[in-house]
């Protein structure tokens, strides 16, 4: 296997890790869906000066963030290795 064909390999892992973290994001990030995504009114909540938040509101920020960090951290290194191969 020469390197160009690690590199087109890895664009592809890169890619299927992009994917995976799109799915995690709109399941688990945006649920429950009902009656709103939950990660739209906690951040409602923390925008809005985020009185009476507990820790455990806190902490559950930021699991139902955590899918769309990683999603944005896949995407940076899929284009990045994008952009280098190129």
């Amino acid at each position: 296997m020469n390197v160009s064909d690690k590199k087109e390999k890895n664009i592809k892992e890169a890619k299927s890790r992009v994917v995976i973290a799109l799915m995690a994001s709109v399941t688990l990030g945006l649920a429950p869906f009902v009656p709103e995504p939950h990660l739209f009114g906690k951040w409602r909540w923390l925008l809005g000066g985020a009185e009476g938040m507990q820790t455990m509101d806190w902490f559950d920020l930021l699991l139902h963030s955590a899918p769309w960090i990683l999603l944005l951290a896949a995407i940076v290194h899929w284009l990045n290795l994008r952009r280098k191969l190129s």
